[in-house]
């Protein structure tokens, strides 16, 4: 990589500053956050005998930033203690330690007259080469360069991230006609590879491409919906995670992003793009300015498009009727249009269903997709050079499955621009050529490589994909797959590597996926392949074991058939930490219970960095027993150094605090705290890169002289260790922190995790754990309360405490 980012200026320390300073840090790279220093004390300060020259009071406001940082929720840290990598600076004091830094990014308020002051103190205290942006989301990254040093403008250029930074994966890139080449293409490569964000390139054009259109299409639901008589939570309800979108819809989304914001962004096209043919739809609505002038501008303030209260039964979420600007609680909507959506699989499935379907609520989903769709081509050319920075740029940035033109393959160009045509709209000449030219779609697939249309040259070109990604979808279309059953694929990643991918249900764990493990193994111990990555390209690794099966087989009573069943995913998970070639696993998303245990049976693991991870089965009233219990006791007992003499109770209880409370991981990082990864384990901040990672890390175990682990055993607590956890289980029942049922449960985890009964320090092998694991969970499949929380996770999705 051209670029090396070793410390970061971030200057400006509000919500975004802090966002991106965190994310810095959760990659291992320090930044100093700045922001100015106060010009009077507080009354607090003031009391305190502080002056205005104290470096407590100067840096008041960037270190709020950083403890705000340190205190967000949902957390912006993959662990609290990287919050160290952020130093608090103020610009008075600290200028100086802009020359300490590969890399400047301003985030400081939209106002031009203020970015030019600030990149004109840049300019002056930056060293050559160093790099400078701007966090913009709307102005001109040219205007800002203006009068600014040669070496300024060659090294100058737009990252615009999207709140919060963590979790939003987009990262728009804007160039000046100065900025270097070089420079912008290592700075998208740092993005990309370091950072884990998706690069989207963009115009110079206010809003750029995703909250150019995203905010279109939020205005178009404004415009139709009184038209169809669909009102705000109906709406919500209709555009959210059937139509392959955020859960927060439009209006939710508007509450959190705040009401004042999204009309300033709204105006911000309206003023900055006076030839957008689609100008007066950024009008900002009546109802939206009332509610502003009210002072309801959404979550921040508590009310907005909805409103939580306080019912009889717990709180209420009430929605605003958009006539009255009053709150009506519309209980659970239930729309049939979402309801014939559900019944498909596929999400482009689920659209089409929706956008085709016969009643009002179809009928608006229609007209915001096609306006929407017609929208994003005619500012082809304007906002970017091809329909897939479009596509990537919603999906990234708005959490949108699908972007428009992937949309719009999904209803099907050629019936829909028959119906756009028939209703009146104007259909840019661009999606004629593409009928006539092309396959009648805008994307398609030509020997497992996905093409898109480029609308200039009328022709389809290859998908852009970053150098080294493997997706399996494409050595699916290229015939590389090995061996399948209904519940997991074999792929051949190549260089003699094998991919063992689940696709049943939410990845949960069966009989069919277990299958194609031990064939991945017995492949490796042929000579057939030299190693196995375990991963997928799903949203969630895997959320555990069949747990309705495993209700089936509890009610028919066929005790010795959920033991096989147990005995089926040990024996699996087993081969993979003992196979004769390296076993690197690949996290991302949810990998819980069975998951999370499939995970800790590899030799290593390549995780995502947003893997949440954790021992649940507790939940439904049973306990980890695919090698769960035995991994994490030989994790911690097992660390204790042959021939030292040590006190296994403190590691003891922080295995059974793990696993007795399912805990699970807020990210991979703090995995490794919890035990469920090793220290030695590798993180990948970019999802798509997880799989081509685990790859290289299997061929570099291979050529450093791999060899399977040697079997061991570790000392355990044995009886005194259960009496003990006893009596803290009883005492935490006894002060109605946990019902009987859960006192029960935790002497079920306390005999397997403590060993049995036996001696205080008795050696036990890996076999000894896992009968001790199989026979507790039978045994707990017999009881009636254990059954109920089954049950009642199967029919809610919830947990039962009983």
């Amino acid at each position: 990589m051209g670029i090396r980012i070793k410390r970061v200026g971030v200057l400006g320390a509000g919500v975004m500053g802090q966002g991106i300073a965190a994310h810095l840090a959760n990659a291992g790279i320090p930044s100093y956050l700045f922001d100015v220093a106060p010009g009077e004390l507080t009354d607090a300060e003031a009391a305190a005998g502080l002056t205005l020259e104290d470096r407590k009071v100067r840096n008041r406001i960037s270190d709020a930033g950083v403890t705000a940082m340190k205190r967000a929720k949902p957390a912006l840290l993959y662990r609290a203690d990287l919050g160290s990598l952020v130093t608090a600076c103020n610009y008075e004091d600290d200028l100086d330690k802009l020359g300490e830094c590969d890399w400047i990014v301003e985030v400081v308020v939209e106002r031009m007259d203020i970015k030019q002051r600030v990149f004109e103190m840049v300019d002056e205290h930056r060293r050559e080469g160093s790099v400078v942006s701007s966090n913009t989301s709307g102005l001109s990254v040219e205007a800002m360069a203006e009068g600014r040093s040669e070496d300024f403008k060659r090294h100058f250029m737009v990252t615009h991230f999207f709140n919060p930074v963590r979790y939003m994966r987009l990262l728009e890139l804007v160039p000046t006609p100065e900025t270097d080449p070089d420079v912008f293409a290592g700075m998208a490569e740092f993005g990309e590879r370091v950072l884990g964000k998706g690069i989207v390139y963009c115009k110079d054009t206010p809003n750029f491409i995703a909250n150019r259109i995203g905010t279109f299409g939020i205005a178009s639901v404004f415009h139709w919906m009184a038209e169809y008589g669909v009102g705000v939570a109906e709406a919500d309800a209709l555009f959210g995670p059937t139509m392959g979108r955020a859960k927060s819809a439009v209006f939710r989304t508007a509450d959190i992003v705040g009401l004042d914001t999204m009309a300033h962004v709204l105006t911000t096209i309206a003023e900055g793009c006076p030839d957008d043919p689609w100008r007066d739809r950024f009008t900002v609505p009546e109802s939206m300015q009332a509610l502003i002038a009210d002072g309801r501008l959404g979550a921040k303030t508590g009310a907005g498009f909805y409103k939580k209260v306080k019912g009889e039964k717990g709180s209420v979420i009430l929605s605003l009727d958009l006539d009255t600007l009053d709150y009506v609680d519309t209980g659970k909507v239930r729309l049939p249009v979402v309801g014939a959506a559900r019944k498909k699989e596929a999400t482009a499935e689920k659209v089409a269903e929706i956008v085709w379907f016969d009643d009002d609520h179809g009928r608006l989903a229609w007209k915001v997709t096609a306006e929407t769709s017609i929208y994003a081509l005619e500012l082809l050319g304007e906002i970017a050079d091809d329909i897939v920075n479009v596509d990537r740029a919603m999906r990234w940035g708005f959490g949108y499955e699908m972007g428009p033109f992937e949309t719009w393959d999904a209803i099907g160009v050629a019936r829909s621009v028959e119906r756009m045509r028939a209703e009146g709209m104007i259909v840019p000449e661009a999606v004629d050529r593409l009928l006539e030219y092309g396959e009648g779609s805008w994307y398609v697939e030509r020997d497992g490589v996905p093409f898109y249309w480029d609308v200039t040259a009328e022709t389809y070109k290859p998908v852009p994909i970053s150098e080294g990604v493997i997706f399996l979808s494409t050595l699916a279309e290229s015939g590389k797959v090995l061996a399948s059953s209904v519940g997991a694929t074999l792929y051949d990643m190549g260089d003699g590597v094998g991919c063992v991918a689940f696709h049943t249900k939410m990845n949960a764990i069966d009989g069919t996926i277990l299958e194609v493990i031990e064939t991945g193994c017995d492949m490796v111990d042929s000579g057939e392949l030299v190693g196995l990555v375990v991963g997928n390209e799903a949203t969630n690794f895997s959320v555990g074991a069949n747990v309705g099966l495993i209700g089936m087989l509890a009610m028919s009573k066929d005790w010795d058939q959920i033991g096989q069943a147990v005995s089926a995913i040990q024996d699996a998970y087993m081969r993979m930490k003992y196979c004769d070639g390296p076993v690197v696993v690949a996290p991302r998303g949810m990998a819980l219970g069975g998951g999370c245990e499939a995970v800790m049976h590899g030799d290593a693991v390549r995780a995502a960095a947003e893997s949440y991870i954790g021992l649940v089965e507790l939940g439904v009233g049973l306990i980890p027993a695919g090698g769960g219990c035995k991994e994490m006791a030989f994790r911690f007992y097992g660390s204790i150094p042959e021939g030292v003499k040590a006190d296994l109770f403190p590691f003891m209880e922080k295995v059974f605090m793990t696993v007795g409370m399912g805990t699970v991981s807020t990210s991979a990082e703090e995995a490794k705290f919890h035990g469920f990864l090793r220290r030695s384990d590798r993180i990948t901040l970019n999802p798509d890169a997880v799989l081509a990672d685990a790859k290289a890390d299997v061929l570099a175990m291979v050529a450093s002289g791999y060899k399977p682990p040697v079997p061991r055993k570790v000392p355990v607590p044995g009886t005194s260790g259960i009496a003990a956890l006893k009596v803290g289980v009883h005492g935490m029942q006894q002060g109605n922190y946990l019902s009987e049922y859960d006192e029960y449960l935790g002497t079920v985890l306390a005999t397997v995790l403590c060993g049995g009964d036996v001696p205080s320090g008795t050696l036990l092998s890996e076999q000894d754990f896992l009968d001790l694991e199989r026979e507790a969970f039978v045994g707990l499949c017999q009881e009636q309360k254990t059954m109920d929380r089954i049950m009642h996770m199967l029919e809610s999705g919830k947990p039962l405490r009983n």
